[in-house]
């Protein structure tokens, strides 16, 4: 992967256990622990933007519907997003 962007050097405590389950993921990928937690923080940093993208999409969805039933099922689905299960 070619990375055009300048790296700026960040340093950050990781617990151990944390730190360990990253050594491992590098030592079976054979790449850097370094290379593990960016590729882990962009998948992670993705991840968020999609939730975020899914959350207007069904908030549309609850506006746009017409549907008692399934505006109820867009409310709960919208409360486990926010709130958790």
């Amino acid at each position: 992967m070619v990375r055009s962007e300048k790296s700026v050097r960040q340093s950050v405590s990781l617990p151990a256990r944390i730190a360990k389950h990253v050594r491992l993921i590098a030592r079976t990928q054979k790449t850097s622990a370094n290379r593990v937690l960016v590729d882990l923080i962009e998948a992670g940093l993705h991840s968020k933007e999609r939730e975020k993208q899914r959350f207007f999409e069904l908030a549309n969805r609850l506006v746009e519907s017409a549907d008692t039933a399934e505006r109820q099922r867009i409310k709960e689905e919208l409360a486990r997003m926010t709130f958790g299960e």
